[in-house]
């Protein structure tokens, strides 16, 4: 019996990807996108871009194009939109072919910490987001832009930020998850 590392079995109940695997794929990819394309992964750039279409309805399109952050950042068909496009499909199918799929509103870790309310995990969901994507833009450019692209570049920033943000995602998981609320 073969192990397939992306689909439950006796084996793996987790499903979950082998971490060597994913990350000689995605060093592959990176090359790949640098070789036929010129550009590096990234993915905050193309959802601000494509955040700039989905409030043409609210604002107008005079708006947005007057905006000095969304003229800079158009919404246009290119690689990096198609590559957003790619990454929702492409967890989409991986979720899918593990059968791990479920609608979950409050996971079991957030519930063991912070209780079952779902209004609190949206909140927090929400402005975490909202923080993590502002940061990402202010950095130019988010954890795959600077911690995947910019670290197979040796850029010295990216560098620094993937450390950081690796130290901060240590002492945030332990202050944030340090014993249970409730019981699952």
């Amino acid at each position: 019996m073969s192990d397939n590392t992306n689909s439950p079995s006796a084996t793996n109940p987790s499903g979950r990807w082998n971490p060597y695997l994913v990350g000689t794929a995605l060093g592959v990819l990176s090359w790949l996108a640098f070789a036929i394309v010129n550009t590096p992964l990234g993915i905050s750039t193309p959802i601000s871009s494509v955040a700039s279409f989905c409030v043409i309805p609210l604002m107008g399109e005079e708006a947005v194009a007057t905006n000095a952050y969304w003229a800079k950042f158009p919404f246009k068909w290119n690689y990096q939109t198609l590559f957003l496009l790619a990454t929702f499909l492409g967890s989409l199918v991986s979720v899918l072919a593990s059968r791990s799929f479920r609608v979950e509103t409050v996971p079991a870790v957030w519930c063991e910490r912070f209780g079952r309310s779902s209004s609190v995990r949206f909140v927090a969901a929400f402005f975490g987001g909202a923080m993590i994507m502002f940061g990402a833009r202010m950095a130019g450019g988010c954890t795959s832009g600077h911690g995947i692209s910019g670290s197979l570049q040796l850029a010295l920033s990216s560098w620094v930020f993937f450390l950081t943000l690796f130290g901060f995602g240590l002492i945030t998981a332990f202050v944030l998850f340090r014993g249970p609320k409730c019981n699952t």
